[in-house]
């Protein structure tokens, strides 16, 4: 669900198991130095994590115990992301309504510091939970106005995210061509980030594109090239971020029964993501 601006290039390129190493051992090193600021950033890493691995109460330990640290050194910017962070892990477990308040509190915080990125975040938490609600129309207001933002400074990781769910919104309302067209737009703005899990979701986004208009086998194929491109850096989705795959491959499913959609999947699967755009066309 997540693309923070603030995570590490390991993460980045989407080599998890050295962003976990590299954040452990600095919260070690902050912790013997009696440095609470580098505690605070090392925190922020591997809350992020876990997160990514479905660790939800860890990763809820991690944020909190870096907000608290935070507003007590006067961090309000730092105070402003951890707050947006325990909203997407709240959103994750299922408390729409306590979501909605930690993003808040969190845009309320980055308002007060004149923190754009930060607004920019915890809208962007405003927008996930108000799209897994079916409120459409508030999602893509939210999602509008960082869109541009994001354009003006080159920023993919935050386009690239705005993009898939940009393209989600359109794929709900039953505007297949409008969808396409977001998420091919998505998945250039991931290819240039170069992580697996930012194409991936494009993928993902794509094949529920394609299925709204009447192409299984092509919108079942995207999908195993989605979870080849996750298990390739063992990101697999956690079972709370399955939402919108899970939705799609049960239409799937229906069109091409269950032998017919694990056969295309596994296709998929085999290929290369770097020739997958040749099922998208």
């Amino acid at each position: 669900m997540t693309l923070p601006t603030s995570e590490p290039a390991a993460g980045y390129r989407g080599d998890l198991r050295a962003s976990r190493r590299d954040g452990e051992e600095s919260l070690e090193l902050f912790h013997e130095a009696g440095d609470r600021w580098g505690q605070l950033q090392a925190t922020a890493v591997l809350g992020r994590l876990a997160e990514i691995e479905g660790d939800y109460p860890r990763a809820a330990r991690l944020h909190r115990e870096g907000a608290r640290m935070a507003e007590e050194l006067g961090l309000w910017t730092d105070a402003s992301m951890r707050w947006s962070e325990l909203g997407r892990i709240t959103l994750l477990t299922g408390d729409h309504a306590g979501a909605e308040e930690f993003h808040e509190r969190a845009r309320l915080l980055a308002i007060e510091q004149a923190d754009q990125p930060a607004e920019e975040y915890a809208e962007l938490g405003l927008a996930l939970g108000a799209r897994r609600q079916g409120r459409l129309d508030r999602a893509e207001s939210y999602l509008r106005r960082w869109l541009e933002w994001n354009r003006q400074f080159d920023a993919e990781y935050g386009a690239a995210l705005i993009l898939a769910e940009l393209g989600f919104v359109a794929e709900l309302r039953g505007e297949a061509k409008t969808a396409l067209e977001l998420h091919r737009e998505g998945l250039a703005a991931a290819r240039d980030t170069g992580d697996p899990r930012a194409i991936a979701l494009a993928f993902e986004g794509l094949a529920g594109a394609w299925a709204l208009a009447g192409h299984p086998l092509r919108a079942t194929r995207l999908l195993g090239v989605a979870s080849a491109a996750r298990a390739s850096v063992d990101a697999p989705l956690p079972a709370a971020e399955r939402g919108d795959v899970d939705r799609i491959a049960a239409a799937l499913r229906a069109a091409l029964g269950e032998a017919g959609f694990e056969a295309e999947f596994e296709l998929g699967a085999a290929l290369n993501p770097d020739d997958a755009e040749l099922l998208d066309t």
